[in-house]
């Protein structure tokens, strides 16, 4: 069964474009693990396998996670009659307090769905919602239940990811998709990670380098390049993207208005510990026998 489909969230810095670059370099595996699941871009769209994990250290996203995985219907019911409204956006973000996990999921995906590019630390979540190229409330039903299916039988974790990566299967493929080394992120994200952590991450990676195969994705940067000089390969990628501002934050220009969103190209290094020439020939073989 084709179980590939979009994230389910709006996500600053997922890897939404970059996908098609990314799964040619995916070996097979039978374990897989993102312990920066994010958004999840990259496990939605590849196929599953026989053991997933998705980890994070955000408790809010971890528990949405949750909810849709364990109680989609009862998310789905609490969303019910929902509006997407500057008004009921200001609400859920400033006034509504949840009283238990099923209304910090609601709230949580109420507030992903209708910001800016889905950024959820709150001095910098707002309104971002257009119905011409937002899901709308209607569809939300329908994405909740086929995240629901995907998620079947995934473990899904809220721990700091060197645990997650120390509890990693011999064998196992991780994708591991961090914050930026040289990038304000502290704007985007609700958890912070310092420089420290960046150190603490190549340090346990290349502790276990020789039980895991991973794929990193990082900013292309001297820092990094040398940070990880010790692993197999490193690639140069480059993507075309485009962010549309779906507020009116920008010289008060609106979508309405035909503001067309600005193109980015997204310049980044695919750092393995692994042969993924070998893994890119395979991909190809297996689209020409398809073809």
């Amino acid at each position: 069964m084709n179980d590939s489909m979009n994230s389910p969230f709006r996500w600053a810095g997922g890897k939404f474009y970059a996908r098609n670059l990314i799964i040619p370099h995916i070996p097979p595996h039978d374990v897989y693990i993102e312990p920066f699941a994010g958004g999840g871009s990259i496990f939605f769209v590849k196929q599953k396998v026989k053991h997933n994990q998705l980890n994070d250290i955000d408790p809010e996203l971890i528990n949405t996670y949750l909810i849709i995985r364990d109680r989609a219907e009862e998310l789905i019911a609490f969303l019910k009659g929902e509006k997407a409204s500057k008004e009921r956006h200001a609400y859920y973000k400033n006034e509504f307090q949840p009283r238990n996990d099923l209304e910090r999921a609601g709230r949580w995906y109420y507030l992903n769905r209708t910001s800016y590019s889905g950024i959820m630390k709150k001095a910098n979540c707002y309104w971002g919602y257009g119905d011409k190229y937002s899901m709308r409330p209607e569809n939300w039903p329908r994405n909740i239940m086929r995240t629901s299916r995907k998620l079947q039988e995934v473990f899904i974790t809220n721990w700091d990811f060197e645990q997650a990566i120390k509890k990693a299967q011999d064998g196992a493929f991780l994708f591991i998709d961090p914050p930026y080394f040289n990038a304000d992120q502290d704007k985007f994200y609700s958890c912070s990670f310092s420089k420290d952590d960046h150190y603490r991450l190549n340090d346990v990676l290349k502790k276990h380098k020789d039980r895991i195969k991973f794929l990193l994705t990082y900013d292309n940067s001297p820092e990094v390049r040398k940070l990880y000089r010790w692993a197999t390969e490193m690639h140069d990628k480059e993507w075309n993207y485009t962010i549309n501002r779906t507020d009116d934050q920008r010289n008060g220009q609106k979508k309405e208005d035909n503001f067309k969103g600005e193109r980015y190209k997204g310049k980044e290094l695919f750092i393995v510990n692994y042969n993924s020439s070998k893994v890119e020939q395979s991909h190809g073989l297996q689209l020409e026998i398809a073809f």
